[in-house]
């Protein structure tokens, strides 16, 4: 006797076709959604606000993409001082120097600077 496995059904990725159905004929894509006009994208209700956002916006994007470039160095050198630190002998974490950083992020940022050092230590001791 034999018995099916069932798998978990699967959304098809964003743009890919969509599964045959159990009878191999394929569901009808659903219609996309029209697209949202500036005002709509930017909440703004004049052409100077609306230009004036989208550009705030775009330097935004490009801000946050240095910033996960920035920590995502960080963290290579986070590794660099972890593998030299446990190599002679010592612990990979030093609890003293996390304190250290977080005084930091605190005195420069406010205290939803510690939040953020927080995370950007947890991302920087490997455990991610």
């Amino acid at each position: 006797m034999t018995t099916a496995t069932r798998t978990p059904a699967t959304s098809p990725a964003p743009g890919a076709a969509p599964a045959p159905a159990s009878d191999g004929v394929a569901a009808p894509a659903a219609e996309a959604a029209p697209a949202k006009t500036p005002a709509e994208r930017t909440g703004a209700h004049t052409t100077e606000a609306v230009e004036a956002i989208t550009d705030a916006r775009d330097r935004i994007d490009a801000l946050d993409a240095h910033i996960i470039g920035l920590i995502q160095e960080r963290m290579a050198v986070s590794a660099v001082i972890q593998d030299a630190r446990i190599a002679s002998g010592g612990r990979r974490v030093n609890l003293a120097r996390e304190m250290e950083v977080l005084a930091h992020y605190r005195r420069a940022l406010g205290k939803p600077g510690t939040s953020l050092a927080m995370t950007v230590l947890e991302l920087c001791r490997g455990r991610v």
